[in-house]
């Protein structure tokens, strides 16, 4: 049974959504535009395999504190936060879960090994070395052009909560492949987080501050050292706003890398494709071959 409670951490107050019990802590970190309740599906699965799982709406979304400001989500912020998160869970290892934004933050968390990790799981966020030429090509920047958009003030924040942000709600009714794995009470949730005060602004805010506010100059400077924790890398090739080039190459920058391609799973694969995924982590977490798409 999923609980609900509030964690201080890095300053700020967390709203969390937990299953289970024990040391072992299995952290999910959710993306844009979204909230806890994307892991609704691998939360029981996780309790199952022994983990205490946790599932906090990051800075600036849902019940989570939103501070202002494009310099408050700065990378190092985030990174920080996932931190705090895991000290005030006290846990002996942890399993670190990311999609989307959840998932920028976590390979830049393993990278600069902020905390040590026993896993790694990313879904649909490519590596930032892995990418970094692909991000160049014309067709990756023409499903990108989002990122460019939410640099300009104000008019993304508009748009996009324009008619009671009812075109961000059909994302979720029209951009995924199996739409019936998106209920209208988790929509209806998320539309309703869109548009507290405030909120829009800072969920843009994390692009802000990677692009113009700097983090992604900052972060290449520092290098992308290999990483050496086990990692499990799920990717929905039906993904509208990254291509699958943007994963080819990984396994330069990831020493223990398991890859695994869903040919019909959107951007949003935990969702969309929420039964092959739990099988593909459920196998990998107990040590078994991993069905799917081999890379």
């Amino acid at each position: 049974m999923i609980r609900h409670r509030f964690v201080p951490a890095n300053g700020l107050r967390f709203h969390v959504a937990e299953c289970g019990e024990g040391d072992r802590l299995a952290l999910c970190l959710h993306g844009f535009p979204e909230l806890w309740i994307s892991w609704r599906h691998q939360m029981p699965l996780l309790e199952k395999l022994g983990y205490r799982v946790q599932a906090p709406d990051l800075r600036g979304y849902g019940e989570t504190d939103r501070p202002s400001g494009v310099a408050s989500y700065a990378i190092e912020r985030l990174m920080e936060d996932v931190a705090g998160l895991i000290d005030a869970a006290g846990a002996r290892s942890v399993l670190l879960l990311a999609h989307d934004w959840g998932a920028i933050i976590a390979w830049y968390f393993a990278i600069r090994r902020v905390r040590e990790l026993e896993k790694l799981v990313i879904l649909n966020v490519p590596h930032p070395g892995a990418s970094e030429n692909v991000f160049r090509t014309w067709r990756q920047l023409r499903r990108s052009w989002y990122a460019l958009f939410f640099q300009i003030p104000w008019l993304p924040e508009f748009l996009l909560t324009r008619r009671e942000a009812r075109p961000l709600a059909d994302v979720f009714r029209t951009r995924t492949l199996r739409p019936q794995n998106f209920p209208e009470d988790v929509v209806e949730m998320l539309r309703r987080s869109w548009l507290a005060p405030g909120a829009m602004t800072a969920m843009i805010d994390y692009y802000r501050a990677l692009v113009r506010g700097g983090g992604i100059d900052r972060q290449r400077a520092l290098g992308f050292p290999p990483i050496e924790t086990p990692t499990l890398m799920l990717w929905g090739e039906q993904d509208l706003a990254l291509t699958k080039e943007t994963t080819f190459g990984t396994e330069r920058w990831v020493k223990d890398l398991t890859l695994r391609y869903l040919p019909d799973a959107s951007h949003f694969v935990q969702q969309d494709a929420y039964e092959e995924v739990n099988a593909m982590l459920e196998a990998w977490l107990t040590g078994r071959p991993v069905p799917g798409s081999p890379s």
